[in-house]
């Protein structure tokens, strides 16, 4: 019976520490956005400041840092929200067992 119940402790413990470190994904790339969309308004207005009487804000320059940070904070969506899109379901879990099997062998 004590068996039993430490290896639903030890259970419960492993689903508690899955859903925390989701949670700090999913929060960190909330901050990623919250970041993104602060710095590139900041550079919106310095650009908008620094234009000539009758130039045109829609220059490439003005949109490099907005398109490739962008396409960065996707991927990094892409990688909370869609793991498995990429690497597989149970990607990790299939790892995790690989190294422990490979440093069984190695501490013998």
């Amino acid at each position: 019976m004590e068996l039993m119940r430490n290896d639903f402790n030890l259970e419960m413990q492993d689903r508690m520490d899955r859903a925390k470190a989701e949670v700090k994904k999913i929060k960190g790339f909330y901050s990623h956005v919250l970041v993104y969309v602060v710095i590139n308004l900041m550079i919106v207005v310095i650009n908008i400041q620094d234009l000539e009487p009758g130039e045109s804000y829609f220059q490439f320059q003005n949109f490099f840092t907005l398109t490739f940070w962008g396409l960065g904070l996707l991927v990094h969506g892409l990688s909370v929200f869609l793991p498995n899109w990429v690497l597989g379901k149970n990607w990790e879990e299939r790892k995790i067992k690989k190294f422990m099997e490979q440093d069984k062998y190695r501490s013998k």
